[in-house]
């Protein structure tokens, strides 16, 4: 060994052997047991699937056309109210269906 090496390395070799020895085992996995609520609660939590919460049921994306005018007017009513376009869509949708009787 060069003396820089001995210089960077400061274990023993006794010291390094006991160091490593955990990583002597090849099946480290029969040390593991059943995994804690709290664990279990964790990977749960990473497992599940990110994006949106879901609103009600979900949301579906669609596609429709509006008049350029209609929409500008619609867009700056949001900006004014601080509501997405299509929050103000749904608030348009749920009022139009309250006045037809529907849910």
């Amino acid at each position: 060994m060069s003396t820089s090496a001995r210089k960077r390395s400061s274990t023993t070799g006794a010291a390094l052997a006991k160091a490593v020895a955990e990583f002597d085992d090849e099946l480290v996995v029969d040390t593991f047991g059943p995994p804690t609520a709290d664990a279990r609660a964790r990977w749960e939590n990473a497992k599940r699937r990110r994006g949106r919460p879901r609103t009600g049921r979900g949301a579906r994306v669609i596609s429709v056309s509006v008049e350029r005018s209609l929409l500008e007017r619609s867009d700056a009513v949001a900006r004014r109210l601080d509501l997405t376009r299509a929050e103000l869509i749904a608030r348009g949708l749920r009022a139009v269906l309250a006045v037809e009787g529907e849910r």
